[in-house]
């Protein structure tokens, strides 16, 4: 799930597997955390991408924190965590899909 075409202006940064940004694997594509948002490559520049509309993880019972183990992604006003190959965000006592 993405949000509307937001391309990240001014963007000079080219992300790769060694650029030292957190790689997030986002469905049918990459991720890369980068001051508190995550970008994610689009023709020729970089784009915002954020979650849309709401997608609860149903069965979740893995209660993520500081401790927990999995890569901690800061997004926005939240934490995201990487886990099983998406993030999961807190959200009134259970952990969406981002």
């Amino acid at each position: 799930m993405t949000s509307a075409h937001q391309e990240h202006l001014p963007h000079p940064h080219t992300h790769g597997p060694a650029c030292g940004h957190a790689e997030v694997p986002h469905g049918d594509h990459i991720d890369y955390a980068h001051d508190g948002h995550l970008h994610r490559a689009h023709g020729d520049h970089w784009d915002e991408c954020a979650p849309s509309g709401h997608a609860a993880h149903e069965g979740h019972d893995h209660r993520h924190d500081e401790d927990c183990g999995h890569l901690r992604v800061q997004h926005g006003d939240h934490v995201d965590y990487l886990h099983d190959g998406h993030r999961h965000a807190e959200h009134d006592g259970h952990w969406d899909d981002h």
